[in-house]
């Protein structure tokens, strides 16, 4: 990988901070002898035990982005690793018992597939896509389960990304039955899962087998998922609705998530929660990059200017989970990849344009 350029604020572009969160990713967390990216830094025992699949299937998507960005071979070679190291760690093979983390490993080797062109990332999708619809019941109504063994709980997280793997898969393939797919799942998600006064999405129902909703959680990787599915469903079919909605739960993220008095995306926790907000400003910014929006890049782009000035420890690189705040002690994987997701995603508005 290249070595970036030195980086201050306001001088150089965001490629040049992308590329250093990068950089920063792979000389913190890469393991070359397992081939992943240690799942906390520093790592220490037992840092990758137990393995968080899906996880890793974010780690394809960041290095995704940068190839995206730069063209570097590195890229690739560590996308190829990467995928390799993931799967043989999950017992050689891609299937889960979760559907959702199944949904973000399809979802990522699709776009490795169209960045690279190898057909070996576009099979493992296909594996898991077959995998995924089998999920699907009648429980609740309809919807996919969020896990194997516990088939009656439905949730955003495991339906709104099958939304946008199937009108993906449309988009590339052509086969009309993706499209019905997500169409169905979609329909499920917006009817179940989201205010119709306010187009907030909530996470799930009948975790406890008592058919309550959870509203009380406010995630902000569900706002992202599900307003990616529209987006998805908006690209492939033109159907207007469907832009809409995503405007609409956009728009309900933001008055309902950030914080009032510093304009930022909450801290969420650690493990898991760490991701979440690196996965809501991704689908921002493709919902940024479709329409004009320049409110929406603001947002992201006072994210990112709090990240980097704030809530990066400059000597290390490693990002905290509040975005105005520098870590302390050890940092993980799924924290320091939503940092590097924003950085990313504001170099893509940038190399567009779209950055006032």
């Amino acid at each position: 990988m290249r070595q970036p350029v030195a980086d201050t604020l306001g001088l150089l572009p965001w490629a040049d901070h992308a590329e250093a969160a990068q950089r920063t990713l792979y000389t913190q967390f890469w393991n070359p002898s397992q081939q992943i990216m240690n799942q906390a830094s520093p790592c220490g025992a037992p840092c990758n035990d137990p393995y968080v699949y899906w996880w890793h299937a974010h780690t394809l998507d960041v290095l995704i982005d940068g190839l995206l960005r730069t063209g570097d071979a590195r890229y690739t070679q560590l996308i190829g690793e990467a995928f390799e190291g993931a799967r043989a760690l999950n017992g050689g093979t891609l299937l889960h018992n979760w559907y959702d983390d199944m949904q973000w490993m399809a979802l990522a080797l699709l776009r490795a597939h169209e960045a690279t062109g190898e057909e070996r990332y576009l099979n493992g999708v296909q594996e898991l896509w077959a995998d995924i619809q089998g999920g699907w019941n009648e429980h609740c109504g309809g919807g996919i389960a969020w896990k194997k063994d516990q088939l009656d709980y439905k949730n955003t997280p495991a339906n709104a990304p099958a939304a946008i793997l199937a009108a993906r898969l449309y988009g590339l393939l052509g086969d009309g039955a993706d499209l019905d797919w997500a169409r169905r799942i979609y329909a499920w998600n917006k009817a179940h899962l989201v205010d119709p006064e306010t187009g907030f999405v909530w996470d799930g129902m009948n975790r406890l087998g008592d058919g309550q909703l959870e509203d009380g959680w406010h995630f902000t990787y569900n706002q992202g998922a599900y307003l990616g599915a529209g987006l998805a469903l908006f690209e492939v079919t033109g159907e207007e609705t469907y832009l809409q909605d995503a405007l609409r739960t956009a728009e309900a993220a933001q008055t309902r998530l950030l914080d009032a008095s510093s304009g930022l995306f909450p801290h969420e926790g650690d493990g898991d929660g760490g991701l979440f907000k690196g996965i809501l400003v991704r689908y921002l910014a493709l919902l940024a990059q479709a329409v004009n929006r320049p409110a929406l890049v603001r947002v992201l782009r006072h994210n990112a200017e709090a990240l980097w000035q704030a809530g990066r420890d400059p000597d290390s690189g490693l990002m905290g989970l509040s975005w105005n705040e520098q870590p302390r002690g050890r940092v993980s994987l799924s924290g320091q990849q939503s940092g590097v997701m924003l950085l990313e995603a504001v170099a893509t508005l940038e190399r567009q344009g779209l950055l006032s």
